[in-house]
């Protein structure tokens, strides 16, 4: 670190600090001391500016007689009660708009007519229009200047404000540049931009820099941050960007994107953390309107576990396509009655014309459900209810399957029998060769639907996979950043582990186009693009706050990695296809996966057995059936299920712990019973 550098830092930091000392004594002084104040000030300014236009003005013969100080006299004399009219003396200086020109404007072509005047009644001195303009134009520098330099300074907190620079020289940054000179917790110091243009320019009295000046600008600007306020550029291009920063000790903040910043979800000033979705570097793909509004618009549409990450996206996305009604369904009373409201206030500020319905119900009572379908006339379902979470479904074993297989089932029969057209299951990658209950219980889920396709229906069904969603109630991002902002550790399953990612929105409109596509019965994989190891993810967040990683090779970081180990039943790797094989469609995002369906025989007889183990809760029955009919199923060799373990009385830990039966190679059945 170069030592004049170091120096002009310190340096800066003193002069900082000394600064917001006298501002946070200035700021506490009394209101009237501080009228008083400005009341000396504006007579000085008028003084100033009367003596100055009128020894410019007026021939030095008209002065021979001595200089009018009457005049100056009576200006004083009219300004006070004039200017305590138009308010000078009742606003917060420190608050002080643009608009306060006009005031001043008009309050000093007042005393310049007053000055006018006083010339025509005493033409011995030479004052005239031009000596009154001329005073006019000085007394409107000098008072409405002393007034913003008075508030450019007192301005802010009462605290050092955080050096900041601005990554983007165009119409966002100087927007951001100027929301953030006039208050708030960071001060902008300068710019950069890529465009060799600008570089050596002046932006809002800002200069621009060239990126590779950011080390430099760091030490000698005492900088702590960055703010990317790029918000129309490509997430390729932001991912690039935040890729060259990662080594800066800066911590980076975004404006949001453009497209809140247009729908008024939020402006310029709202900074927030890098998302992960910058980090990927994906860039969404627009929705083609012949698929977008196929199975929603003009109809009556069902969401369940609408009150989810996805299943709330999906009602936000249905509303904006012009269905008639919208019929919410969720067996959480609180996650129901949140995207009630949401969706209301949305409809309210849109003009939007849908009837909205929100049910409490579960999806596993297949007789309501027909009513409700019956009821509101129900033509297209977005089956979204699922208990998704891995290590919940493991230790819960017979809720994971009622909801995931059963409630699925009953979903789809009562949706036959109300006369549904299209019935849309949002499935997961974790269905692929599945090591878990979860996985295994969807994949179940998939294979009802495959055979209630095998044995006939007029029903178009169709299954959506896909892996996990950035932000979701189980995200790791949420998490990291939670860990981040409170010193760490941030806790990571396994070194190698990988993901794919996906925004909620571009989930939610993909599937939504998808139920659009193909015949009966067909299984459809979302793009998630390039898998992410979840432990270079969690080191990008740290080093993009400014933070770094404490390890071995530097143990003076300020964030510590730990390695808590895989969850029951955990992949390191999470798969979306069976087979292998898939295909393309008219959408460039979405595949058809080519797989072989289930008899529906097969699968009738496997519910009517599930169903009873659930009832009576015999984990080793649930985890037999889910062996027999999902061949791919390949679970640990131990259960999970704390009821289970408990009512065997086996502790967490014991070596006694209930062994499960393995695969037999032969037909994926059953090869052993327990052993206790």
């Amino acid at each position: 670190m170069p030592s004049g550098g170091w120096i002009t830092g310190t340096m800066r930091k003193l002069a900082d600090e000394s600064f917001h000392r006298l501002r946070a004594f200035l700021i506490g002084w009394p209101r009237p001391l501080k009228r008083l104040v400005m009341v000396l000030v504006d007579l000085a300014c008028l003084a100033a500016a009367a003596v100055i236009a009128i020894l410019f003005t007026t021939p030095v013969q008209s002065l021979g007689s001595g200089f009018p100080w009457q005049v100056v006299a009576l200006l004083a004399v009219v300004m006070l009660p004039l200017f305590w009219f138009l308010g000078f003396y009742h606003a917060v200086v420190r608050f002080l708009r643009s608009r306060v020109m006009g005031h001043v404007a008009i309050g000093l072509g007042v005393l310049a007519l007053v000055l006018y005047g006083y010339g025509l009644a005493f033409p011995a001195y030479g004052i005239d229009l031009g000596t009154a303009v001329t005073f006019w134009a000085f007394g409107l520098l000098h008072t409405a200047g002393s007034r913003f330099m008075v508030r450019d300074f007192l301005h802010g907190t009462r605290k050092p404000r955080e050096r900041v620079v601005i990554y983007g020289a165009g119409n966002s940054g100087a927007r951001l540049a100027g929301l953030l000179a006039s208050g708030g917790e960071c001060l902008p110091m300068a710019f950069v931009d890529d465009s060799t243009t600008l570089h050596g320019s002046l932006m809002g009295g800002l200069p621009v820099y060239p990126p590779s000046a950011l080390p430099e600008l760091t030490v000698n600007l005492g900088l702590s941050g960055l703010l990317l306020a790029m918000p129309s550029v490509s997430r390729k291009r932001r991912a690039e960007i935040l890729e060259e920063l990662e080594s800066s000790p800066l911590h980076v903040q975004t404006v949001p994107d453009m497209n809140d910043l247009v729908m008024g979800k939020a402006s310029f000033d709202d900074l927030r953390e890098v998302d992960v979705e910058d980090l990927l570097g994906r860039d969404p793909v627009p929705p083609r309107p012949e698929l977008i509004s196929a199975c929603i618009a003009g109809r009556s549409v069902m969401v369940t576990g609408a009150g989810g990450s996805i299943g709330s996206e999906l009602c936000r996305q249905i509303v904006e396509l012009a269905p008639t009604r919208l019929v919410l369904v969720d067996h959480s009373e609180s996650a129901l009655y949140a995207v009630d409201q949401e969706l209301r206030l949305l409809i309210d500020a849109r003009g939007l014309v849908v009837e909205v319905v929100a049910v409490l119900g579960s999806v596993t009572e297949g007789d309501f459900l027909q009513q409700v379908m019956k009821s509101f006339a129900v033509r297209t379902i977005y089956h979204a209810a699922a208990y998704k979470h891995v290590p919940l479904v493991e230790y819960n074993m017979g809720a994971g399957i009622r909801n995931n297989v059963i409630g699925t089932y009953r979903a789809a029969r009562a949706a036959e029998l109300a006369g549904v057209e299209n019935f849309v299951l949002v499935s997961t990658d974790k269905a692929v060769n599945p090591t878990n209950v979860m996985g295994a219980s969807k994949r179940f889920a998939e294979m009802i639907l495959q055979g209630i396709c095998q044995r006939g229906t007029k029903m178009h069904i169709c299954m959506v996979r896909f892996g996990n969603v950035l932000a979701s109630s189980g995200s790791v991002v949420p998490l990291f950043r939670e860990q981040i902002r409170h010193g760490g550790p941030v806790t990571v399953t396994h070194r190698d582990i990988v993901r794919f990612f996906m925004t909620i929105p571009e989930a939610a409109q993909l599937v939504i186009q998808a139920s659009a596509m193909g015949s009966t019965g067909e299984v459809f994989l979302l793009d998630m693009g390039e898998p992410v190891k979840i432990d270079d993810l969690a080191r990008k967040m740290v080093r993009l706050t400014g933070l770094e990683v404490r390890d071995a090779k530097n143990p003076d970081g300020d964030i510590e990695i730990v390695y808590t180990g895989l969850r029951p039943a955990e992949k390191l790797f999470e798969e979306l296809l069976i087979t292998g094989n898939a295909v393309g469609t008219e959408h460039p995002r979405i595949w058809k996966a080519r797989e072989a369906g289930t008899s529906w025989e097969e699968v009738r007889g496997a519910i009517e057995l599930i169903s009873k183990a659930v009832v009576a809760n015999d984990c080793d029955e649930m985890r037999r059936i889910l062996l027999d009919v999902v061949h791919e199923y390949s679970p640990p060799p131990m259960l999970a299920d704390q009821v289970w373990r408990a009512m065997r009385k086996t502790p967490p830990k014991s070596a006694s712990v209930v062994d499960l039966p393995t695969r037999n190679p032969n037909h994926g059945q059953s090869a052993s019973g327990e052993s206790a």
